[in-house]
């Protein structure tokens, strides 16, 4: 890591986004006291990871990119084991596993061995595995790798809800951006060990996106003249216009250029019914900053 500094608040959902060995896994690491930082400090939950490392990692729990279960024994017995690590008390055992299996939908798989189990299904009970403790602080690393579209929506209705209504704090590693933009309050953009963006998806938005598309419904007949208006404004429209579902789909070259565009088409007499912008994503803002990074213009 180089120079990296964040805070992150109780109760977010923090999302960390980078390419494969951008470094979010090592971040982890660090943040769990599991390897030692050559320079710099770190409070996590107030605790200092390097000194107070097995009471951080008792107040945290990890979800790594690849579950490693004993696969020789059932989803229960792996539960067990890790129950004990953690300290779980005796009497909360039984009750806690039965909730966590329920609640990933494993229960009546719970006695068969974890080898015969699907990649989601691994995923899934290693989710539970981290929740095992009630951890004040969780940590996902791809958390929805491997699952289907149910189970990862499940997953993510988990992370609001333990987020919103139990003020447990999330940090998410990720490639998937849609989620994201969905779950997270705030992100970070990381390139090889550096960071290159933090903020709310809104503010990363605002502040990479140059180029937006724009929607623009016209009366059919004026579509000649309307083409014929946005090719005469290069330094507003960038590239051809395109004609998808009878309405016209533009690339303006920046938010603010919408009056403009607009203010030109009434100029001509074009009647516009509907002047729609789609809403820039993060995908967009992390292939900015790549193109950025890489020196791509």
């Amino acid at each position: 890591m180089d120079n990296l500094s964040l805070e992150v608040d109780r109760g977010e959902i923090f999302g960390f986004l980078g390419h494969n060995g951008a470094g979010k896994t090592t971040t982890v690491r660090l943040l769990n006291g599991v390897i030692e930082p050559t320079s710099g400090s770190m409070r996590v939950l107030g605790l200092d990871p390097q000194v107070d490392g097995p009471a951080l990692r008792a107040r945290t729990g990890v979800l790594t990119e690849t579950p490693s279960m004993d696969e020789r024994l059932t989803a229960w017995d792996n539960l067990s084991i890790y129950a004990d690590l953690y300290g779980v008390p005796r009497s909360e055992v039984r009750k806690r596993i039965n909730d966590l299996l329920d609640e990933f939908d494993l229960a009546d798989r719970a006695k068969e061995k974890v080898g015969g189990y699907s990649k989601g299904m691994k995923q899934r009970l290693a989710l539970a595995r981290a929740l095992l403790h009630k951890p004040e602080l969780l940590f996902l690393d791809e958390a929805t790798s491997g699952l289907d579209p149910i189970a990862a929506h499940h997953v993510n209705e988990l992370i609001e809800r333990m987020a919103r209504g139990e003020n447990r704090t999330v940090f998410m590693c990720t490639h998937n951006l849609v989620e994201a933009q969905k779950l997270c309050d705030r992100v970070a953009v990381l390139e090889h060990g550096r960071l290159v963006a933090l903020g709310t998806p809104a503010e990363l938005t605002r502040q990479y996106v140059r180029r937006l598309d724009v929607e623009i419904e016209v009366d059919e007949a004026q579509i000649p003249a309307t083409l014929g208006v946005l090719r005469s404004l290069p330094e507003l429209v960038l590239g051809e216009p395109a004609q998808p579902n009878g309405a016209l789909a533009v690339t303006i070259d920046r938010r603010e250029s919408i009056p403009e565009v607009l203010a030109c088409l009434v100029q001509n007499h074009i009647r516009v019914y509907r002047i729609s912008p789609q809403e820039a994503n993060l995908e967009q803002v992390y292939f900015t900053l790549h193109e950025e990074k890489e020196g791509v213009r």
